[in-house]
């Protein structure tokens, strides 16, 4: 599929969504909208598959026939039923009996079926709680097919949905239902909803130029980034998850098998569902990946509980796009607490650095963790001074990046991303200055292509570069107070113009004879007409 048509596909879905949601809220209906695409796809690769499976027992029915071929082919095959569905979960991971392929529902919508509410409503419910072995309960919860949002009776609502289906179903029917396909078109739709939602959008979605920064840095060999990318990521995490796009641009970069496991967390319920689907309709298996619903700080996550060094779960690689300075109340235990007990607390008014430390602590002697960050943490004062101390003189902090202001939907201040290792070889910080290296926009700033592959590139190779990278020395910054604000090291004012004396002065001598021609000549024609002259 061409950069073109992905292009088509993205405006396809988001007109669909502009056009059926009504006086609906942009970001409930968004919740309807991304279910339904994600249920298309599981019944679209479902098909897929169980026609791969069957081969030439799979039914060709004729065009005019509006029965699924899987349920011909369950009716005809009652007996081998079972030993199917267990080859095709061996191979796709789930199943799905074809009264609730998506298929079937827009056959229904097509006719209008009075039915379509209850049926979709069982539907949601089996794939829920049956279609995988491992359950994902709550899956959809976000959608409530019985809400009056819908319409107020029951018929009404039946309706809706009717419309809303077979405007999906018709609207996408020249389009591929691959997973790569598809999952643009999701990431896309996930983009199109957080610009439209503004400071909400803070929740679910990091902009793509920025999780294309953090991922191809973490996917950097740790100890030599110049030689390139790792070989393999055994483990993967992203501790304030959102909709999951951070971790999928890592295993894009890594490929579909260059990553033992995917594991996220995510604390927002509806933020938490929409990142499970996105790494179903991605087409990353359920053993292949764990999002956990729970609160990162608190630390409620039970397989990140492991007290013990020797068997607590470490990564290769991290990233985060946490809540920029988050009011946070930690209890009297929390300073005991394995993650923070070396380092304090930070202040309750600015829970990021409890969010890095929380991440540091999981991360792989020869790992790579990258958070992105408010500026303060660069600077400020206190508690949060004596974290940045200490992780400086252990040698953790490798790498900070100051991007520009007002990148994303849910503020405007500028950010910095800290790129964080446990062994590190070079024993200097490098600053790289992108503050000022943007397309500027109506609404929000851009990092184009060009500005990505800059600040990658030299973090790569650590190079140096006037008004924008320095390799700063330990015995500098100590010197600084330990203070991290990259204007400290790294100019950003504009040289003066040197100026030439003796050309300015022969450029002022030339400008004053040039007036008194003008003026001599001039007077000559205002003696002429019996003016006074000009002194």
């Amino acid at each position: 599929m061409t950069e073109q048509d992905q292009k088509k596909l993205g405006n396809t879905l988001w007109s669909i969504a502009n056009n059926l949601r009504g006086a609906m809220n942009a970001d409930d209906f968004r919740d309807y909208m991304l279910s339904f695409l994600f249920l298309r796809y599981l019944s679209d690769n479902y098909e897929a598959a169980a026609q791969k499976e069957l081969g030439s027992d799979y039914p060709k029915l004729p065009e005019d026939d509006r029965c699924t071929p899987l349920a011909v082919w369950y009716e005809q095959n009652k007996d081998d039923t079972p030993e199917f569905e267990v080859q095709m979960r061996r191979k796709v991971h789930y199943v799905i009996t074809p009264e609730y392929l998506w298929r079937n529902f827009a056959e229904m919508a097509r006719k209008q079926d009075a039915g379509l509410l209850k049926q979709l409503n069982n539907g949601i419910k089996y794939i829920e709680d049956k279609s995988f072995e491992s359950t994902f309960s709550g899956l959809f919860s976000e959608i409530n097919l019985n809400s009056e949002k819908l319409g107020k009776k029951a018929p009404d609502r039946n309706a809706k949905l009717c419309t809303i289906i077979t405007t999906i179903e018709g609207d996408l029917a020249e389009f591929s239902t691959s997973s790569d396909v598809l999952g643009d078109a999701y990431e896309y739709l996930i983009g199109q909803f957080a610009a439209g939602s503004g400071k909400k959008a803070g929740e679910f979605y990091t902009p793509q130029p920025i999780s294309q920064i953090l991922s191809e840095i973490v996917t950097l060999d740790g100890q030599d980034p110049s030689a390139g990318l790792k070989q393999r990521l055994d483990k993967v995490l992203d501790f304030a998850c959102g909709s999951g796009s951070l971790l999928l641009n890592i295993r894009k970069i890594m490929g579909a098998h260059g990553i033992g496991k995917i594991y996220g967390q995510e604390n927002n319920i509806t933020t938490y569902n929409l990142a499970r689907m996105n790494m179903l309709l991605h087409g990353v298996k359920d053993s292949e990946f764990e999002i956990f619903h729970g609160d990162t700080l608190l630390n409620e996550w039970d397989a990140l509980r492991e007290a013990n060094p020797a068997k607590k779960l470490q990564f290769d690689a991290i990233v985060a796009n946490p809540p920029f300075s988050l009011r946070w109340e930690p209890g009297e235990t929390m300073a005991e607490d394995f993650r923070f007990k070396s380092y304090g607390l930070a202040p309750k008014s600015a829970a990021d650095f409890a969010f890095l430390l929380h991440g540091f602590h999981f991360l792989a002697p020869e790992g790579t963790m990258a958070i992105i960050l408010p500026h303060g943490v660069l600077f400020r004062g206190g508690a949060e001074e004596r974290i940045r101390t200490k992780l400086l003189k252990d040698g953790n902090i490798d790498t900070v990046i100051a991007l520009p202001a007002n990148l994303f939907f849910s503020t405007g201040i500028p950010v910095c991303i800290l790129v964080l290792k446990k062994c590190k070889k070079p024993d200097d910080v490098l600053f790289i200055n992108a503050a000022e290296h943007f397309e500027k926009g109506k609404r929000q700033n851009r990092l184009l292509p060009e500005h990505i592959n800059k600040i990658v590139e030299t973090y790569k190779h650590r190079t140096e570069e006037e008004r924008y990278s320095m390799r700063v020395p330990m015995e500098r910054i100590e010197k600084e107070g330990f203070n991290l604000n990259v204007s400290r090291y790294i100019s950003t004012t504009q040289a003066e113009e040197k100026i030439d004396l003796k050309e300015v002065h022969q450029q002022l001598g030339d400008i004053e004879k040039a007036i008194t021609k003008a003026r001599d000549k001039h007077n000559e024609f205002l003696k002429e007409l019996g003016l006074p002259l000009l002194p």
